[in-house]
């Protein structure tokens, strides 16, 4: 499925149902009084966030969504049925903006969140209501007031706990497939990951969210490779996982990590600030120890601690998803009514 993060959509609730001029018909009572209803008032237009919608592709297609008019009064003043709501998925984490005001409506983080995006009209008045010790046959009634009409921009964030990061081939793909059952794709050459990725790494009782985004090459947030185009999802996320290439054909593992660093910080000053577990990928291409000490060594001579894994052979990956679990906020604990770690 093609991966769409970002769409516009026409949104038109239901216009009310008009209201109704009725006279009463019982027997022995040939002018009996107005009995005309109110219309029913037009259906809402809603969007919801779904756990089943992961992509914006429909909204592409299907541009415009229309709430059900509200129907009219009846006699013995019934006000008449409102109209269907137009109830529209989208996915979780999506932000809703008015094109015309640059309003943001709503920002959908959790499924089954819902916002009202355009009211449906109020039902007019039928002659019943019109009715006075003065005037007591009206023959006239109010016609419905007009839904709520406006254009939407529709932005998708992905909304998780943990992101990857690094340059093109840091081994993230094969990473996030060795903590979680994503069935990111793997391969050796550039940008394997052409969208984001989504696994669920569980520790415990708890389901960490794991974000795997293209890699980031120098010049990303300026349009370069495909990295600016996917930052945005790592914004809310709470810890960032860096993989550093230990390949021997990658390049000079401190220039790269400094490469990604740079464009966070070009990025986002929130990205730059965000908890950051740097790790030495790939240690199984790595043939003497004394080689990986000396890395480590290079990257504490710029103030950076290091972990290391193999997401090809699983080693220490592990290690990696439980030290950023502890870095993660604390989770609300329903039962306990409180807040918990884990």
């Amino acid at each position: 499925m093609q991966f769409v993060d970002e769409a516009t959509i026409e949104v038109a609730a239901g216009d009310g149902g008009y209201g109704l001029i009725s006279f009463r018909r019982e027997a022995k009572v040939p002018l009996g009084g107005p009995d005309g209803g109110q219309g029913g008032d037009g259906g809402d237009v809603v969007l919801e966030a779904s756990d089943g919608v992961v992509t914006l592709l429909d909204h592409r297609y299907k541009r415009h969504y229309r709430a059900e008019v509200g129907k009219p009064g009846g006699t013995s003043n019934k006000t008449g049925r409102r109209g269907e709501d137009a109830v529209v998925p989208v996915p979780v984490g999506t932000i809703v903006t008015d094109v015309a005001t640059g309003e943001v409506l709503a920002d959908l983080r959790e499924a089954g969140q819902r916002v009202v995006v355009a009211k449906g009209g109020r039902g007019g008045r039928g002659n019943s209501s019109f009715a006075t010790s003065t005037r007591q046959t009206p023959r006239y009634s109010q016609e419905g007031l007009p839904g709520e009409a406006r254009e939407l921009a529709l932005s998708l964030k992905l909304v998780a706990d943990v992101g990857l990061v690094g340059l093109p081939n840091a081994g993230k793909s094969t990473f996030i497939r060795a903590v979680t059952r994503s069935q990111a794709r793997v391969g050796a050459y550039p940008f394997t990951t052409l969208v984001p990725n989504l696994g669920v790494y569980r520790l415990g009782e708890r389901d960490i969210v794991v974000a795997d985004v293209p890699g980031l090459i120098e010049g990303a947030h300026e349009g370069q490779g495909l990295g600016d185009k996917f930052l945005k999802h790592l914004e809310r996320t709470q810890v960032l996982v860096h993989l550093v290439s230990l390949s021997p054909d990658a390049i000079d593992p401190v220039k790269a990590y400094q490469v990604v660093r740079g464009e966070l910080s070009e990025w986002s000053r929130e990205l730059a600030r965000m908890p950051e577990i740097v790790v030495l990928n790939k240690v199984d291409l790595i043939g003497e120890r004394a080689e990986l000490d000396l890395w480590r060594t290079e990257f504490e001579a710029i103030g950076v601690t290091v972990m290391t894994s193999s997401g090809l052979s699983g080693e220490h990956v592990h290690d990696v998803m439980r030290r950023a679990v502890e870095l993660l906020a604390p989770k609300e604990d329903p039962d306990a009514g409180g807040w918990s770690p884990l």
